[in-house]
């Protein structure tokens, strides 16, 4: 069976990546599926060890090539890159205790760990585009990254989504989040709300709906089928709260159809109804006009928070760059800093993503035999 290679960031040194990393890859059954090994620091890493139960046991393999990987269950392959210094690493849980260390030399120190956290997130994503850009590995799996940090250290994007376009020279390519059945991409992300709305328009919407068709084929799905919200209430209902359904969404939807894409509705859909017929198997992905409309029903499905013992029991779903050259899943979170390194973060989401990249190169591997 072909187990493709996936390239796994370890997202922030001073977040939840190192520890989920490890989480994930304590399952010796992903070993059965794929070849992973993990692109960031050794010492990150083998720190990380301390604080994730039952991790004791598990060997960190330093490999400076993939050709030096064992990919074998109970041993993690990490790419050293050697950005960090964990003297200098410090966890924002950790606050109090560093100022009474510090005093006055607590901010900047934690600039200092911020500046050097965000450059080395920064170079593990080059590392691993650059690494499936030339055919070294199958497939990339990015752990969360802070965009702040990141443009502190002088890389200035809002995300991993746009800098894996720059890096691919991708012009034409959206946001999918995906929990289980459940799948949404964007007309527009990371802009203002105003903005958003002014990002309706229908080429743009068109082009979108293509690159839902193409990653639902991308994903083995033979024959999708697409929703469309609407931007208004009630789709604007004949224009009374908008026109965007009448000027943009519509005639786009038009032309898709035109196109052969199946679109059952034929019409855009409102949006307080489209996700639960989403979730009734109407369709195979959503899309959506802007980054909350998909963002929330994705996370009150796939985020899941025990009132009593106050954690999250469930941290799932993935976030998937489409009409990418490349692959990348990622996990849909942030780097939980105010928990990082106390060895409690939620690993299901990275499970998720690398559950995907899976199948997704597995169906790219199948379409070009």
């Amino acid at each position: 069976m072909n187990r493709p290679i996936l390239g796994i960031t370890m997202g922030d040194p001073s977040g939840n990546g190192p520890e989920i990393s490890i989480k994930a890859l304590m399952d010796a059954a992903i070993y059965d599926r794929c070849r992973p090994l993990v692109v960031g620091d050794t010492k990150c890493l083998e720190a990380a060890k301390e604080v994730v139960p039952g991790a004791k046991d598990i060997v960190i393999h330093t490999i400076s090539d993939v050709k030096e990987a064992l990919f074998t269950p109970g041993t993690i392959d990490c790419l050293d890159m050697d950005l960090v210094d964990l003297d200098k690493r410090l966890y924002k849980k950790d606050y109090k205790a560093v100022k009474e260390k510090l005093g006055d030399k607590t901010e900047e120190a934690y600039l200092e760990s911020h500046r050097m956290c965000g450059e080395a997130a920064f170079r593990y994503i080059e590392k691993v585009i650059l690494m499936a850009m030339d055919h070294t590995i199958d497939a990339t799996v990015t752990n969360a990254l802070n965009k702040d940090y990141i443009n502190l250290a002088g890389h200035h994007y809002s995300g991993h989504t746009e800098i894996y376009a720059d890096y691919t020279h991708t012009q034409s390519y959206t946001m999918m989040l995906a929990h289980e059945d459940l799948r949404v991409v964007h007309v527009s992300t990371h802009v203002s709300l105003r903005e958003a709305c002014d990002r309706v328009k229908k080429d743009r919407v068109l082009e979108v709906i293509r690159i839902a068709n193409e990653g639902c084929k991308a994903l083995g799905i033979e024959h999708p089928k697409i929703g469309v919200a609407g931007l208004n209430p009630h789709c604007g209902e004949n224009g009374r709260f908008g026109r965007e359904e009448i000027e943009e969404i519509q005639p786009a939807i038009d032309a898709a159809l035109a196109e052969g894409i199946d679109i059952p509705e034929k019409k855009p859909t409102p949006p307080d109804t489209v996700f639960s017929k989403a979730l009734g198997g109407w369709y195979d992905i959503v899309v959506v006009m802007y980054h909350d409309q998909g963002h929330i029903p994705l996370k009150v499905k796939g985020f899941v928070y025990n009132k009593e013992k106050q954690k999250w029991d469930a941290v799932a779903g993935i976030n998937v760059t489409l009409g990418l050259p490349i692959i990348r899943a990622s996990v849909d979170h942030g780097t939980g800093e105010g928990h990082a390194g106390d060895g409690s973060a939620n690993e299901l989401s990275l499970v998720n993503a690398i559950d995907y990249a899976i199948r997704m190169a597995n169906a790219k591997a199948h379409s070009a035999s």
